[in-house]
């Protein structure tokens, strides 16, 4: 008897409508949605209509983008059980609507592939199949593959506007149970819009630490997009990266980014997900240059340590001024996730020539500084002390690594804005008597 994906795979694929795909969802079962800029928003419209006929149904993902459950009448019907907080769920995720699971983003491919989550349903969001009978998970390989071959019943809407990622991004149709042909186009984010005149100094900050043959790795938002503008004269860069966007276009086909000089799948740009405009989804449509991986594999410390010069380039919602660093919650409210911050940061430590960064605005748009005496109550620790190197604002960059906690609030009050230098000075002597 034939089990698992196998089983399925020997089975013909059906095509049908998002409504009757949606039927296939039942009560008290647990439902993967494929997520970033492949978030199924046909399917999740689908099952969301659903909704007074469904009791207890979990939804778990990583970011999501494109729709909003966060002023959805859940209670009952669905419960948020969230890998990453997201926009879309944030609010629901801080209330009886949701939860979150803290997780290294390197590490949730485990927890479908060791039944740790075991999942009912997989709702993707694929191209069409190739000749070959292949369709790709396209913009978001992450942990989607693990979820399409542990999931029992694999739902996908196929989607001419979803690009071929090459990688690990292929699988075959007949994994999939149920398919739905949609024409959708896809959700775009562009974070050169949020640029300031702080963001672009803090670019500038970052890429005087970027050495010639470093290999790169830059988070979410506004700050990777402007170290990205800074880095057009340097030589023989690499890409290996959880998230790719369009500031790295340029660079690639500059040649400024060529990937020379990595040990690991030298030659090619490595990725877990994209998010960008549509130039970014054409630029990676079935485009061998870049490599969509399980991000079990381009989060493993291990395997990015062994690139050269790995420089990581990450933020944070706040710093204490002995380095502990808050980049998932604001107090109690969970705002975001571990993500992959701390498999960077540590690959990033291991790699010969490494440089993990964090780089934040001194203040907030309220004007409340970022670096402080104590993290807020409740707050969580993303990156600990033993694990903070370097740390760059608008003011300047500085070392952490190796320096005393006195030592490292002094250095930290030296990029702090300069009219919080002052209470952080305070904060210090007070704590440290000296």
């Amino acid at each position: 008897m034939c089990e698992g994906y196998i089983c399925r795979m020997m089975k013909q694929t059906k095509f049908i409508s998002a409504q009757e795909a949606a039927r296939h969802i039942q009560s008290n079962t647990r439902v993967f949605i494929h997520g970033s800029a492949a978030t199924p928003l046909s399917l999740v419209q689908a099952m969301m209509d659903r909704k007074s006929e469904l009791r207890n149904v979990e939804l778990t993902s990583i970011s999501t983008i494109g729709f909003d459950l966060n002023g959805v009448d859940l209670e009952g019907h669905f419960y948020i059980n969230s890998l990453f907080v997201s926009e879309s769920v944030r609010q629901a995720v801080n209330s009886n609507r949701g939860d979150y699971i803290p997780v290294f983003l390197s590490e949730i491919p485990k927890l479908f592939n060791n039944d740790i989550l075991p999942l009912d349903v997989a709702l993707l969001h694929v191209s069409p199949p190739d000749k070959h009978g292949f369709v790709s998970l396209g913009t978001s390989v992450d942990v989607a593959r693990a979820a399409a071959y542990k999931a029992k019943i694999v739902i996908a809407q196929i989607n001419p506007n979803m690009p071929r990622m090459h990688g690990d991004a292929f699988i075959p149709l007949s994994l999939i149970d149920y398919a739905v042909e949609v024409n959708d186009a896809l959700p775009e984010v562009s974070y050169a819009s949020g640029v300031t005149q702080v963001f672009e100094q803090i670019g500038r900050n970052v890429a005087a630490l970027v050495e010639d043959g470093a290999t790169l790795q830059l988070g979410i938002g506004t700050i990777p997009d402007s170290v990205l503008k800074n880095l057009h004269s340097h030589r023989n860069l690499g890409l290996h990266t959880e998230m790719f966007s369009d500031g790295a276009i340029d660079l690639i086909e500059k040649g400024v980014i060529n990937n020379s000089q990595k040990k690991i799948i030298n030659g090619y740009c490595v990725t877990g997900f994209l998010v960008g405009t549509r130039r970014l989804y054409d630029f990676v449509d079935d485009n061998p240059i870049v490599k969509g991986l399980d991000i079990s594999y381009v989060n493993d410390p291990r395997i990015l340590s062994l690139n050269p010069k790995v420089t990581a380039i990450n933020s944070a919602i706040e710093i204490d001024i002995t380095g502990q660093v808050c980049a998932d919650s604001i107090g109690m409210f969970q705002y975001s996730g571990i993500g992959g911050q701390m498999d960077f940061i540590r690959g990033a430590a291991l790699s010969e020539g490494g440089k993990p960064i964090i780089a934040i605005p001194s203040r907030t748009g309220k004007g409340i500084s970022r670096i402080t005496p104590v993290l807020k109550q409740g707050a969580g620790v993303v990156t600990t002390r033993g694990h903070i190197h370097w740390v760059v604002t608008e003011y300047g960059a500085v070392n952490l690594y190796g320096k005393n906690m006195e030592q490292r609030a002094e250095l930290l009050t030296s990029i702090a804005h300069p009219d919080d230098r002052e209470m952080l000075e305070k904060a210090s002597f007070e704590r440290f008597l000296k």
